[in-house]
């Protein structure tokens, strides 16, 4: 990370913290994954508290939180999965603007649901772009390394003043998480059956997700026909069926292309809930007509 810069130190990193906005928009066409928040909403709501543009790069904390120390007079936002924060061991909100004074330690806890967090600052995390984005990208390697201990972070420029809100609701994490999913292209590669079961079925949010893909488990699919396709292109919120039959549902460091048949697609809007499922929450595929 950038050293020597006024803005923010890492004490802790949590499990897994990156710097995040709105990803890497048309270069898919070069093999570049979109990468960006994967609870959109959250890093946009975080952003607005604060008077940032609404992409301004921000932390994606996973599960366990992270804790930085300000370099300089700082405000900030946490949004995202509710968890405890701290400004030098005292409470503070969430969901709210915080002010934290120069070397005060900022503490974001671990999730008490739902799974990551946005932490933004006032200016935004101002690491040097790549293709036009600041994320960090697990699957390409593109952009920042996941944040370590004693990482320095610079801070852009306070925004111009304009009018913030006090508030900026959310929908609290999943306790079911409800897909809606628009069949195809690759549909007619399973059975009938194996169709009517997706949209009946209940499956399971399973641990071995990530940022590439949300994973299940649950009752396979049953193909109606045998081999591999070509590779071909993928979007956000392709639903792939890998040869073990259980559905995988692409997020925002997904791969480009794939080669296992895609089932359909769950609409970006549905994918934020999916950001903040944790292992175990049931998960239902509601199929759409047409």
């Amino acid at each position: 990370m950038t050293a020597g810069t006024d803005g923010l130190v890492v004490v802790r990193p949590g499990p897994l913290t990156t710097v995040q906005d709105l990803g890497r928009r048309g270069v898919a066409h070069l093999g570049v994954p979109r990468a960006g928040a994967v609870d959109e909403p959250a890093l946009r709501a975080a952003n607005r508290l604060l008077g940032n543009e609404p992409g301004a790069a921000a932390l994606e904390a996973t599960l366990g939180g992270v804790a930085v120390r300000a370099l300089r007079p700082l405000l900030v936002a946490v949004t995202g999965a509710p968890c405890p924060v701290r400004v030098d061991g005292r409470p503070a909100a969430w969901g709210a603007p915080v002010p934290v004074p120069a070397g005060a330690v900022l503490d974001v806890g671990a999730a008490t649901a739902g799974v990551r967090a946005y932490l933004a600052v006032a200016g935004g995390i101002a690491v040097p772009p790549v293709l036009g984005s600041r994320s960090a990208d697990l699957l390409s390697g593109l952009g920042p390394a996941p944040l370590s201990a004693d990482d320095r972070l610079p801070v852009g420029p306070l925004p111009p003043r304009r009018a913030t809100p006090d508030l900026v609701p959310l929908p609290a994490p999943p306790r079911e998480l409800v897909l809606r999913l628009r069949l195809g292209p690759r549909a007619d590669w399973f059975t009938p059956d194996a169709l009517a079961r997706l949209a009946r079925d209940t499956y399971r949010v399973s641990p071995a997700g990530n940022r590439i893909a949300l994973r299940t488990e649950g009752p396979p699919l049953v193909r109606a026909r045998d081999g591999e396709l070509p590779s071909e292109g993928m979007v956000l919120g392709a639903v792939q069926v890998p040869p073990d039959g259980l559905p995988v549902v692409f997020l925002a460091d997904h791969p480009t292309t794939g080669g296992y048949p895609v089932v359909g697609v769950v609409p970006p809007a549905d994918l934020a809930a999916a950001a903040q499922a944790r292992p175990g929450t049931p998960l239902r595929f509601t199929v759409l007509p047409g």
